[in-house]
């Protein structure tokens, strides 16, 4: 089976804790049910997450998520095969702090639409697995 990864951003819709924790459960119900691995970095400001799986089940996800009234101007940034999971344990990792990625004036001014699906991808890597692994050079 190959594997895909979709990475998009949106704009939350009443955010708060118990909407966040609802759109946290729904996802890992779904996702461990679908196969579906990733990992989701939020803020009152934004939302910016990393599908990966079966390529239908990821773009399923997709569209359920484009229909989820707590998501607003969803944005598809990255859609590509890909060989391995990044996030192969997390049926939805949870990033809540996220103050390294663009501050509340960089999202308000458009940083999000300037982003290139490499610097997209780059935030995400910080917070895989790998990425907290010593460096052996």
């Amino acid at each position: 089976m190959s594997l895909f990864r979709a990475i998009y951003s949106s704009s939350p819709f009443g955010f708060d804790e118990g909407i966040l924790n609802g759109i946290l459960m729904d996802a890992r119900r779904a996702n461990k049910r679908d196969g579906i691995t990733g990992a989701l970095i939020c803020r009152g400001d934004i939302y910016l997450q990393w599908l990966e799986g079966p390529e239908d089940k990821v773009r399923d996800a997709l569209a359920r998520i484009g229909r989820d009234d707590r998501h607003l101007d969803v944005k598809l940034h990255v859609a590509e095969p890909v060989e391995n999971r990044v996030f192969a344990d997390w049926a939805m990792l949870h990033d809540p702090a996220a103050s390294w990625i663009w501050t509340l004036e960089e999202v308000a001014a458009g940083a999000v639409d300037r982003a290139t699906p490499k610097d997209i991808t780059a935030f995400f890597m910080q917070l895989s697995p790998e990425s907290a692994a010593p460096d052996p050079g």
